[in-house]
């Protein structure tokens, strides 16, 4: 009970003051269905911003006119600033949807036809574009493992070995 009461406040305190600039980017390998899930939570805000940049219609990710635009929009962000390698092969990852909860969206991809994940290499500058201290937070979990790294601005590769 009192750890979901500080989960509470700390994403309150973040709602109303978003001091920081981070993202979470959480892979998951479902060794049953061969396949590496990922999410990405990020500021709604952030992500609208950003997005802004490379748009000259107005992005409104909570209530798109057209939501089609928005997930080619993600689709391409995400596609020029996250790049994976999965045990020493270049991997695409195909896109799921986003949702909103709370003050952030979160994006989902998955990626096919992997059987074993015992190396996983990220090459990540997301958000960097908009914020000069963003900071990418990055979960990984396989075989009953998990390991957690985080990249600063500038730093954008590192790598998960099990």
């Amino acid at each position: 009970m009192a750890n979901i009461l500080v989960q509470w406040l700390i994403t309150a305190t973040m709602a109303i003051y978003h001091p920081f600039f981070v993202s979470v980017l959480d892979f998951n390998h479902n060794a049953k269905d061969a396949t590496v899930e990922i999410s990405i939570r990020v500021f709604t805000d952030d992500l609208e911003k950003t997005l802004q940049k490379s748009s000259s219609a107005k992005i409104d990710i909570i209530q798109p006119a057209d939501k089609t635009v928005i997930d080619k929009q993600i689709i391409a962000y995400i596609g020029k600033t996250l790049h994976l390698k999965i045990n020493g092969q270049t991997v695409n990852a195909k896109y799921i949807g986003y949702e909103i909860i709370k003050e952030s969206t979160w994006a989902y991809f998955e990626i096919e036809g992997v059987k074993e994940c015992k190396k996983i290499d990220i090459d990540c500058n997301f958000l960097y574009d908009f914020e000069k201290s963003q900071t990418n937070i990055f979960h990984v979990k396989t075989k009953g493992q998990e390991k957690s790294y985080k990249l600063e601005n500038p730093q954008r590769t590192t790598s998960f070995q099990f």
